[in-house]
């Protein structure tokens, strides 16, 4: 029998549990990378302008999408348009592929947590320990399994009893860490004689020094991707959560509220970090690390070089990052799950055990991909001396083709063929006022096409 679908309490319920999924290791480890990289206020003025515009048309559209349809990703657009039914294949697909690599990096930050709060912070920051440990056979599985099986005791409680439940907690703790520390590295003084504060002028200061238009363009992409990253679209969630918001609540309003919260978190981890990094290890280091490198390298090492109250912070910005994890964990693994309720009609509790033993095998796999099954494969949009393995194919797969061509696909499905009206006079169906509506037509079916289009073109390394 099909299970009743179960829906947010209100809409403060729904914005926290997006703004989970959201906010998470994206937001802390990526936006800080490429604003360092990217000329600092340069990029922040183009991420936000872009948040404004693309990144507003996708949220709406999506959550409208799952309101409309109270369905999940993989059957919603088949239910919107039949035709269109392969857009929900493709957008159920890159959760799917999402989860298992996701998971292991959540693993990787539960095993810094518990090294920071068991005092090891200064083994952390030795080199070559961070290689040595996700190269290690038993260990990285170990944290996997763990972290994994968390966020699937959260979704086998359900809507109401997990995801919103811990969400309410860990969204306003997480929002608490990141302010504090914030502040705190804006107090930071290196042995150079680097301040916190001149690090954050780096972070917010427009520069274009020695960029041309080629470089101004990249920015543009960049920020444009970290958009996919940072408000959870094109990959199912914004639709499945969708689904679960009550007709009666304030649609417009509640994404206006997802936009601010995640915007302020990205612009906090940022004041977080950059500092930080910039007062103890100089501009270069921080526009280089990328990725890993900057939470599992470069930081342990900022926090060893603090002293005593080094291990504290530490210990307090891994809880944070593992708050971040396991809601954005949470809402991929949601999106699954949902999916084959919906479309198979099985019960929460199936679904769940089934899509996380799957995960944990294929997470076993991409494990290996550091050790017994190594190799190096070089991507279309990575740096000439840079190489990939399993996990970064994984990622380039779902986050670089897929999520672009999902979100051309809704733009198109949305914009011209069910037209904009759709999803507006679902959004405003109690009277809700869209602000931005003629902006959004003008979004939905010429300007986000056509730039989603070039990021799909960026990812095939065409810019380069």
């Amino acid at each position: 029998m099909k299970e009743k679908r179960n829906s947010f309490s209100g809409s403060i319920g729904f914005v926290l549990a997006a703004a989970g999924s959201a906010v998470g290791l994206g937001n802390i480890w990526r936006f800080p990378y490429l604003a360092a990289k990217d000329g600092g206020g340069l990029f922040l003025v183009i991420y936000l302008v872009l948040a404004l515009t693309f990144g507003y048309t996708l949220i709406v559209t999506e959550v409208s999408i799952g309101r409309k349809t109270k369905q999940s990703c993989l059957t919603a657009y088949g239910e919107l348009h039949k035709p269109s039914k392969w857009i929900g294949i493709f957008a159920s697909i890159v959760p799917f592929m999402i989860l298992p690599y996701y998971s292991i990096i959540g693993g990787w930050v539960l095993k810094y947590c518990t090294v920071f709060l068991t005092g090891g912070g200064a083994e952390a920051a030795k080199d070559g320990y961070f290689g040595g440990f996700i190269t290690g056979y038993a260990s990285p599985l170990v944290f996997d399994v763990i972290f994994l099986g968390a966020t699937a005791f959260v979704i086998y409680l359900g809507v109401n009893k997990g995801i919103e439940a811990i969400s309410k907690v860990l969204m306003p703790a997480l929002l608490l860490v990141v302010i504090g520390i914030a502040i705190f590295s804006l107090t930071i003084k290196g042995e150079d004689g680097r301040t916190g504060l001149e690090g954050l002028k780096v972070f917010v200061i427009p520069s274009v020094k020695g960029m041309g238009f080629k470089d101004i363009f990249i920015v543009v992409l960049d920020a444009m991707g970290q958009l996919f990253y940072s408000i959870s679209v094109a990959m199912g969630i914004m639709v499945t959560y969708g689904s679960y918001f009550r007709d009666e609540d304030n649609l417009m309003k509640s994404v206006n509220q997802i936009e601010l919260f995640d915007t302020i978190v990205a612009f906090l981890a940022g004041v977080m970090i950059i500092p930080a990094v910039y007062a103890f290890m100089g501009e270069e280091t921080m526009k280089n690390s990328a990725g890993p490198s900057l939470m599992f390298v470069a930081l342990p090492k900022v926090f060893a070089q603090m002293g005593k109250v080094g291990a504290v912070v530490g210990a307090v910005f891994f809880i944070m990052v593992l708050f971040a994890a396991l809601t954005s964990c949470m809402s991929i693994l949601e999106a699954v799950v949902a999916s084959l309720i919906d479309r198979f009609g099985w019960s929460r509790k199936k679904a769940t055990i089934v899509e996380t033993l799957v995960a944990l095998a294929i997470s076993v796999v991409i494990c290996l991909g550091y050790n017994a099954l190594y190799f190096e494969i070089k991507l279309p949009n990575t740096a000439a001396d840079s190489s990939a393995q399993l996990l970064d194919i994984f990622d380039y797969i779902s986050n670089n083709v897929l999520m672009p061509v999902v979100a051309i696909s809704t733009c198109i499905l949305i914009g011209w063929l069910v037209k904009p009206k759709t999803v507006i006079d679902e959004a405003t169906r109690n009277g809700e006022r869209f602000g931005r509506k003629k902006l959004y037509i003008v979004m939905i079916k010429f300007i986000a096409p056509v730039l989603l289009f070039i990021l799909l073109l960026g990812s095939f390394g065409i810019f380069n």
